[in-house]
């Protein structure tokens, strides 16, 4: 089939599959997920081999595509936007170290935060490693420029980064293919210096890197991603990415005459956009994320000329959509929307029959017998704990941090200091913070909430499943208190006395909540059913 119905997140999968990549890494993140998930159920991948279970996290992914790139074939890893975060010690590196075989690192940002902490833009990582970056305007768009992505990658010797929104990953258009190419053969790379990050070699990687930015310019500059579209008038508009595809909608709209000049491949192409923007008095720049362009177009050609998110003519915050951009180049005409809401809106809640929602019963019955009532929450389904009628949860900041920050705050006092992290949580990057626990014998309660998926972002397989009470003790949590529990409400009294007994303990404790997320084992159930 040349034509496909495809998510955004589909699109770069099939892409990815057409390059002939050998295998993808990732660790499930909205708004990610679906790229990964797409390549794991494809009959194409599994006729060719392609390697795609889930990793433990985003930097055991990204160093892995990065092993696969050494053994000279094609990698995609993929993650969220705050994953990068994560795997930013092994990215910032490759671009030193540069690739072999084409590696391509795409980033799903979450403007407005729809499932997110924050609404950082992974564009600042790819200037900060000094790397192509590549941003689609829309789904057929997104198929074209990830198969680009892989050339420019083998082209230029360095991985490339490519950045969707939420709304484009997450949106459905028709796709035509391309045809596909063979995977590279294995050819492990012989150049020694090249991966090996002595002083010695890093500082001559790096001169390396610095002389290849105005290659990475030039290309910019032919780029079929980056173009002119014309029109008339001393006002234009600058677009970036998923902006093209508003403002194009906004022009046809309301039938405007007016130039834009698309960008869709970074470094920017500075010879183009300083021919682009010397004709005009005003330019509107459109990007969605943080104003990283209009920062440096402010620099080049004075705030009076350039319009945006930082002079207010965009809003600082949240996505951009076709009605702020009709407000922004002053043509709406329509009314302000005071329809009144048909159905109440409520806030997220756990599902009927969660485990959760027993832990966090018998957590609040332990719990009130002490003055403080603070648990460390981390990142996951539990997190709605900290909603009412639970108000469980005290704090939710990043992944694994629930262990560390009430280490930390049971060094300051604070008795009994509790936390709850889920059991993909707890293998992505709460095991380090229960070793340095241990190390300081911390009077701290680890309660391992184990729905045996990684049910946040739809069920994926969680890394540790089965083995946690194994993990726990190899870290060094004395057997005596690990302890195992079932949240169901019949076992409520006994699970109360459990916490109450670890909660007590002067010392590192865990308590592992042992019960499968009931949509799993609904789907599990029909599965069974149908056969």
């Amino acid at each position: 089939m040349n034509k496909q119905l495809l998510l955004g997140a589909e699109a770069i999968a099939q892409a990815a599959l057409d390059a002939g990549i050998s295998g993808v890494y990732a660790y499930p993140g909205t708004p990610s997920t679906e790229i990964t998930e797409y390549i794991q159920k494809s009959p194409q991948a599994k006729g060719s081999n392609v390697r795609s279970a889930w990793a433990t996290n985003e930097k055991t992914a990204y160093e892995a595509a990065l092993g696969m790139s050494y053994a000279g074939k094609r990698s995609l890893v993929c993650m969220k936007h705050v994953g990068l975060n994560v795997a930013a010690d092994a990215f910032m590196n490759s671009s030193i170290t540069g690739i072999h075989g084409g590696l391509v690192l795409v980033v799903a940002d979450d403007p407005s935060m729809h499932s997110s902490q924050n609404e950082q833009d992974s564009r600042v990582y790819g200037k900060f490693a000094m790397i192509p970056v590549l941003e689609p305007a829309n789904q057929q768009e997104t198929y074209r420029i990830t198969r680009h992505a892989f050339d420019l990658s083998e082209q230029t010797g360095l991985p490339v980064l490519l950045r969707i929104p939420t709304r484009l990953s997450h949106s459905r258009a028709v796709v035509t293919r391309s045809e596909p190419r063979e995977q590279n053969r294995l050819t492990p790379s012989e150049e020694k210096g090249k991966w090996i990050l002595l002083p010695a070699n890093a500082r001559r990687n790096y001169q390396q890197l610095l002389q290849k930015q105005q290659t990475l310019v030039s290309l910019s500059e032919s780029s079929p991603y980056n173009g002119v579209t014309e029109g008339e008038g001393k006002r234009a508009v600058i677009a970036f990415g998923i902006g093209y595809n508003y403002t194009m909608e906004v022009i046809s709209t309301y039938r405007l005459n007016m130039p834009v000049l698309k960008i869709s491949q970074y470094p920017l192409p500075e010879k183009t956009l300083n021919e682009f923007a010397d004709k005009y008095e005003e330019i509107l720049i459109v990007e969605e994320g943080y104003p990283v362009y209009e920062e440096l177009m402010r620099g080049y050609f004075g705030n009076d000329k350039i319009q945006g998110r930082l002079n207010g003519a965009l809003p600082r915050t949240g996505e951009l959509s076709p009605n702020l951009l009709e407000k922004a180049l002053g043509v709406t005409t329509k009314e302000p929307n005071n329809i009144p809401p048909i159905v109440a809106p409520r806030p997220p809640m756990l599902c009927q029959g969660c485990s959760h929602r027993d832990l966090f019963d018998a957590i609040n019955l332990a719990m009130e017998a002490y003055p403080q009532k603070q648990v460390f929450g981390d990142i996951g389904c539990y997190t709605l704990g900290a909603l009412p009628p639970y108000s469980t949860i005290s704090t939710c900041v990043d992944m694994g941090a629930s262990i560390t920050m009430a280490k930390g705050a049971a060094d300051a006092g604070m008795k009994p200091a509790v936390c709850v992290i889920g059991d993909s949580t707890f293998t992505h990057s709460g095991m380090t913070g229960l070793l340095d626990a241990v190390n300081d014998q911390s009077p701290i309660t680890v309660i391992i909430s184990d729905n045996d998926t990684t049910a946040m972002t739809g069920g994926q397989d969680s890394a540790g499943t089965g083995r946690f009470f194994d993990l726990c003790k190899g870290i060094g949590v004395e057997e005596d208190h690990i302890r195992l529990m079932v949240p169901l409400k019949k076992n409520l009294d006994e699970n109360v006395e459990i916490l109450k007994e670890e909660f007590d303990y002067n010392g590192v404790s865990v308590i592992i909540s042992q019960r499968e997320c009931v949509q799993t084992l609904g789907k599990k159930i029909c599965k069974k059913t149908s056969l």
